[in-house]
């Protein structure tokens, strides 16, 4: 039995920077990147890494000393093969990824200009193929990063079976219809998700906190943690609210602080069962991500030193 199955996307990540790529203001996020329409452009940097949700996180958590699988597809390709590289390199076991034919690996193209966001083209290939029937997952605790499909089937799986579950929600989850949603939320144990999705969930404006906060005590009775970026995170455990801020550090990339806040929270709670060194384990390896380029090169060990971010309890 493992201690953790992870499940999402494995992706295999090519990231490029160039210093001279120009932005306009505007569009929906209020800057836009632009560029000749038929031209050559010359990068400063390319940089190729494994990523997505379901292999960030389990990376993490085999960092930490947790039996860990990731449960997954890949493409039958390159990529795939680097990912599965990666993921057994620190630790985490393969046996539950399905090779497929029809699609390539999931890639991302990640473009960044410095001191600004970054702009990610995502195609979305074999993990949308990834089938759970007819497959033991004995764990303990499952997790599950934003997932396409199977997310209800994996809730009620592990429901049935006594399992664990923690869950960061993406779109399609969070696009269900809202009293469905919030009975197969009801059959998990923690709940993460950013201010947009807490409000996405609750249809109250992330501002007012306190409503979203009270709208999901009504119907779920887990651990629930929103992060709020910059301005840090706010957590629920039952009885009572945490809030912190953020750890300074340099940033050189920020692709898989989420997962890595997310999997550190949760590997830490699954070891001590303390939502305060959750909390500031989680806060650590998010900052510790972003100081290195790629989702899982700024990822701690079990045993490293790390910053504590300091807890109010309200």
């Amino acid at each position: 039995m493992f201690d953790v199955i992870t499940f999402g996307s494995a992706t295999w990540d090519i990231f490029i920077r160039d210093n001279d790529l120009s932005f306009v203001i505007g569009g929906k996020t209020g800057k836009e990147v632009c560029f000749p329409l038929g031209s050559k452009i010359d990068v400063d940097e390319i940089r190729f890494f494994s990523g997505g949700g379901g292999t960030n996180t389990a990376t993490t958590f085999a960092k930490q000393g947790l039996k860990t699988a990731y449960c997954g597809a890949v493409g039958n390709d390159l990529a795939g093969e680097s990912i599965i590289k990666d993921l057994k390199r620190v630790g985490v076991n393969t046996s539950l990824i399905q090779k497929v034919s029809k699609k390539p690996t999931n890639h991302s193209l990640i473009l960044s200009i410095p001191n600004q966001d970054r702009t990610i083209f995502s195609y979305k290939g074999a993990s949308n193929l990834v089938s759970f029937k007819n497959i033991d997952l004995s764990a303990k605790y499952f997790y599950l990063s934003p997932l396409s499909k199977s997310f209800e089937y994996l809730v009620n799986y592990a429901w049935k079976r006594g399992i664990k579950v923690a869950v960061n929600m993406g779109q399609s989850q969070l696009n269900l219809p809202k009293k469905r949603l919030e009975k197969i939320l009801s059959k998990t144990n923690i709940l993460i998700l950013n201010k947009e999705e807490s409000s996405l969930l609750s249809g109250i404006p992330y501002e007012k906190e306190e409503e979203i906060f009270n709208y999901i005590s009504n119907f779920y009775s887990g651990i629930f943690v929103m992060t709020k970026g910059s301005k840090g995170l706010l957590a629920f455990d039952g009885k009572r609210k945490y809030k912190c801020g953020i750890l300074k550090s340099k940033v050189v990339d920020r692709t898989g602080a989420g997962d890595s806040f997310a999997a550190g929270f949760v590997s830490e709670y699954i070891i001590s069962g303390d939502i305060l060194k959750a909390i500031q384990f989680g806060s650590a390896n998010a900052t510790s991500c972003l100081t290195k380029w790629g989702a899982k090169n700024g990822i701690i060990n079990r045993n490293d030193e790390y910053r504590k971010i300091k807890i109010q309890t309200i």
